[in-house]
């Protein structure tokens, strides 16, 4: 597991339930939890699991040998850990978000070159995954229609990235249904006097408390709107998708989706 952070502590700890072995956690190099084992961080007994810094992540994958590595961390520190982790030619399991295109492409191009197999998904959630599957539906139905499209989504006071990658993506999904590239037509919140353009996808963050995760897609037009909305009540939404993903991407080779795991992708 690379990265401990919020969604981290619980992906271990659902693991563990599920008997996965969980073989190592590597953490930021000045992480407060280095040199401690899981059972002391977590109040698990007998998890003889120790933090490492993540300047020993090669020395620790040379001794675990993990079947997969699974990083929520950030794009930076993900990126470098993914160059390494495919060296190895172990398998990735990818939640971290907020990469830019260059990023993502350099990314890919070590699983590709490395003939591993990973899933990628700024959002695993199986809500998430099906909501993106009807925006998908809907934005091809009313495309012909004078609709306007904005998306809203909400987290809590500590993401740093905004918008969010669930966001992102969800843009992306209408995008595409458009026949549009997303960087033409996508509006980052508003200020100022203009009107709204017609091909516009509107964009908006939220952070606040302890808001888990709250995405919505409106569609309006003159007379009356349309609201698709997803509610993350805890972490174990997005949680149950990456025991799937790891179940998933054990023997396999290639880059995939949420949609691949959850059986979504419709065939060609």
């Amino acid at each position: 597991m690379l990265g401990f952070g919020r969604m981290g502590r619980e992906i271990v700890r659902r693991a563990i339930d599920e008997n996965i072995d969980v073989l190592a956690v590597i953490e930021r190099d000045d992480s407060e939890f280095i040199g401690r084992d899981l059972s002391g961080v977590l109040g698990i007994k007998d998890i003889d699991v120790e933090i490492f810094g993540s300047s020993n992540l090669s020395n620790v994958l040379k001794e675990k040998k993990p079947d997969v590595a699974v990083d929520f961390t950030n794009p930076e520190a993900c990126v470098e850990n993914s160059r390494i982790i495919c060296d190895y030619g172990i398998n990735l399991v990818i939640g971290t978000t907020g990469f830019s295109n260059a990023q993502m492409s350099e990314l890919r191009s070590y699983i590709e070159k490395s003939n591993i197999g990973a899933v990628i998904s700024p959002n695993m959630s199986i809500g998430v995954n099906v909501f993106w599957d009807i925006v998908g539906e809907l934005t091809e139905k009313l495309s012909k229609h004078d609709y306007d499209i904005e998306i809203i989504e909400m987290h809590h006071r500590f993401k740093r990235d905004a918008p969010s990658g669930t966001a992102m993506e969800t843009a992306k999904v209408i995008a595409r249904k458009l026949n549009k590239e997303l960087e033409e037509i996508s509006i980052y919140g508003r200020k100022g006097l203009r009107e709204r353009t017609g091909d516009e996808i509107g964009i908006h963050a939220i952070r606040a408390g302890d808001i888990v995760g709250e995405h919505t897609v409106l569609y309006g037009t003159i007379g009356e709107r349309i609201e698709i909305r997803h509610v993350a009540h805890s972490r174990m939404a997005f949680v149950n998708g990456v025991i799937m993903a790891i179940e998933f991407i054990k023997d396999k080779r290639g880059i995939y989706g949420m949609d691949d795991v959850l059986g979504l992708r419709k065939k060609q």
